[in-house]
């Protein structure tokens, strides 16, 4: 067995449940995990070992996804309603569609590396030691980052109320 069936054989379904996570479908998550895994494989010699490898995978689908995305025109949303609040707590308008929305326009208009801290934490699920080992950075650094995204996304929710 190669070192990359063994990575292929480890990483599979975590990487697919990512994937599964952001699509809400099954099929679409075994399509983006096998093509990321086929992208892994071609690139396997560019990785540095600074992350996890998990993280390097799921970068890869992540990317993957939103080129199937963009080449489909598809967004996934999930129908869930939201109870009222105050003020918008994000992660859980994230399950409205129409806020959900609001908040992809919001999320695409920010500054990186806000868009792409808040994006691995929210939709990839990513530990802020994850996303810290990523960027080369602390993992303060990461959550400092992470919670200053979600104030301008709130900030910007404020005037979509």
């Amino acid at each position: 067995m190669t070192e990359f069936e063994r990575i292929y054989l480890a990483y599979f379904r975590y990487v697919y449940l990512y994937i599964k996570s952001l699509s809400k479908d099954e099929h679409i998550a075994e399509d983006i995990t096998s093509e990321a895994f086929m992208k892994a494989m071609k690139s396997i010699d560019s990785f540095n070992g600074t992350c996890d490898i998990r993280v390097w995978l799921c970068q890869i689908a992540k990317n993957c996804y939103f080129s199937y995305l963009r080449k489909n025109k598809k967004l996934t949303f999930t129908d869930t309603p939201l109870e009222q609040e105050d003020s918008p707590n994000v992660e859980q308008l994230v399950y409205s569609a129409e806020a959900s929305m609001k908040i992809h326009e919001i999320l695409h208009n920010l500054d990186e590396p806000y868009k792409e801290v808040f994006s691995l934490r929210i939709f990839g699920e990513l530990s802020f030691k994850q996303i810290a080992s990523l960027f080369g950075k602390s993992e303060n650094w990461a959550c400092v980052t992470y919670h200053r995204a979600r104030k301008k996304i709130q900030e910007r929710m404020e005037d979509y109320k």
